[in-house]
């Protein structure tokens, strides 16, 4: 038979996992659900048992024509007659396998890294399992979309398996595909650890660079099945989901350079002939203006009332709320949220992560101010969670923030992000040119597959194959609490009303912002900081009034530069 790896189906046959039911009559609720390849794993059960099992497994995957493989135990593949084996990197190498089991034989293998897989497709593997995408533990608990057994704390901690390997997240998994794409564009693969219906959209979205990146041909599930109250809906509700784009999936520029004709392109280019499309920017911020989009913060209480003045003034409808229980409601109203890390506590960031999953599922615009991610150990990792918990259509963050994106689940496109300590939340003196600073915005941007901007003295945006530097702004934007955080709000603002390019919205709200804060620094009756806030805020209102009547003359006085990255 010819596989078909799309919904892949691992075993778990501990007490805490299965509970008391039966393992055939799981595999067969879910085969029916779904599922088209079946591996049986089971590390602690006797040779006798695992032979008695694989023969009822086998019995099941065969009345439905997908294929049986037994992890590492070739002996018990051999006696039950199974389709193949799956391996791990510790287990038999895959030339015995391949010899003691014959050139037809399904033979798997698991890999973490790009040498790995190669060395796997060298060596004749018919498909290759990447690993582990998420460090999460194998316990039913982790399966987030179905109602589950209970576990007793016993049981937890005794089936409880934190991954060791390194976690590759969605980014490592996309890396590894592209070393395969030109070394073997034909071998199926698959990727494991950790998934689940809140997180496999994500996956087959974040794992692909552009249209022509070769995808995954499938996901590997465990408890999101075997632990499942119904383990057939759940197969069926996962298949579903595996063949329907994510509610977040956005048409991008740079999924498709290669596919748009030379008239379109030019059309959706934003810079010609050293200045700005201004009618388009113009478009956006007329959008804001008429259709005054909810603009949900969940920021710190610092911010609060200057990033509400903000969004008030530019046109849009604030909602301060850092209670998720809101979030699903806001989220239905075709809004945007912003998450600004600026209070990283236990119930803030539980918080933040249901939040960015209800309008994930809505697919709602969200923005990350990742605020001071480099300061400490506590928001590394609270940045950590957060990239793992869902997806973000814009990263923003001054100089420090934006390396500690770059150094987080991913490398840092070759540049050094190994920075001195971020002093408190205030980006340090800048260790980066300009070119390594366009260079990491667009390698982020592409590895996150969303918009990146880095905030500075000048401002570098890239959504991974159009990148900006922006030389607008004032000095006193960098001398008053929260014009960072409230640049996020107003990019959030054109995120709701231009899904369809999230370069040029978060452009627009750029310039919209920084333009305003030079017009109001060279008002005469402002001599500093203290000044400079109310006068920036008329400065947002002004424009507002100009660009509701389709004025661009204002965006004569925009600085933007192609980058050659």
């Amino acid at each position: 038979m010819t596989p078909d790896y799309t919904l892949y189906l691992v075993t778990d046959s501990t007490p805490a996992i299965l509970g008391d039911r039966d393992l055939p009559s799981v595999v067969r609720a879910a085969v029916k659900g779904g599922v088209t390849v079946v591996q049986y794993r089971d590390k602690m059960s006797e040779t006798v048992d695992l032979v008695r099992t694989a023969r009822q497994l086998h019995e099941v995957t065969r009345a439905h024509n997908v294929p049986l493989l037994i992890n590492d135990r070739v002996d018990v593949a051999l006696a039950v007659g199974a389709e193949g084996v799956h391996v791990g990197q510790e287990d038999m190498d895959l030339a015995s396998a391949r010899k003691l089991l014959g050139p037809d034989a399904i033979v798997g293998v698991s890999v973490g890294n790009a040498d790995e897989a190669k060395a796997a497709t060298a060596g004749g593997a018919s498909y290759i399992s990447i690993g582990a995408v998420f460090a999460t533990p194998t316990y039913a608990s982790s399966c987030l979309s179905f109602p589950q057994p209970q576990l007793s704390n016993n049981n937890v901690k005794r089936v409880r398996k934190e991954n060791t390997k390194s976690i590759l997240g969605p980014p490592g998994v996309r890396a590894i595909l592209s070393c395969l794409r030109g070394y073997s564009p034909s071998i199926p693969v698959i990727c494991i650890g950790g998934l689940n219906f809140s997180n496999i959209p994500r996956v087959l979205y974040q794992s692909r660079t552009s249209l022509d990146d070769p995808a995954l041909s499938g996901v590997a599930v465990v408890s999101a099945i075997v632990a499942a109250q119904d383990p057939g809906v759940a197969a069926k509700q996962l298949r579903a989901q595996i063949n329907t784009p994510p509610a977040f999936a956005r048409p991008r520029m740079a999924d498709s350079v290669a596919g748009l004709g030379e008239a379109e392109a030019k059309r959706r280019c934003l810079v010609e002939d050293g200045r700005v499309k201004a009618e388009m920017v113009v478009d956006v911020l007329r959008r804001v203006a008429e259709t005054t989009p909810i603009c949900h913060n969940m920021t710190n209480l610092v911010v609060q009332n200057f990033a509400a003045n903000v969004a008030l003034c530019i046109g849009a409808s604030p909602i301060m709320s850092t209670t998720a229980t809101e979030a699903p409601d806001l989220a239905a109203l075709n809004g945007s949220l912003v998450v600004n890390v600026g209070t990283v506590t236990p119930d803030a960031l539980a918080n933040y992560q249901q939040a960015l999953a209800a309008y994930n599922e809505k697919g709602g615009p969200v923005v990350l101010d990742p605020v001071g991610a480099g300061a400490t150990q506590l928001r590394r990792n609270a940045l950590r969670t957060l990239l793992s918990a869902g997806y973000f259509d814009v990263i923003k963050g001054n100089e420090d923030e934006i390396k500690a994106v770059a150094t987080t689940a991913g490398a840092g496109a070759g540049i050094d992000t190994a920075a001195a300590q971020q002093r408190g939340v205030d980006s340090g003196a800048s260790t980066l040119s300009d070119a390594q600073k366009a260079e990491l915005v667009r390698a982020v941007a592409a590895r996150e597959r969303n918009v990146c901007l880095m905030t500075g003295r000048h401002d570098f945006v890239s959504d991974g194959a159009r990148t900006f530097k922006v030389r607008n702004g004032h000095k006193f934007l960098g001398a008053i609490t929260g014009s960072g955080c409230t640049l996020g709000t107003t990019i959030a603002a054109c995120l709701a009303v231009k899904r369809d390019d999230t370069l040029l919205a978060t452009l627009a709200g750029v310039l919209m912002f920084e333009i305003a804060a030079e017009k109001a620094g060279a008002r005469p009756d402002v001599t500093g900081p203290g000044s400079f806030v109310p006068a920036f805020l008329d400065a947002l209102w002004t424009l507002q009034g100009m660009y509701e009547l389709g004025k661009a003359d204002w965006l004569d006085a925009a600085m933007v530069d192609v980058c050659d990255v």
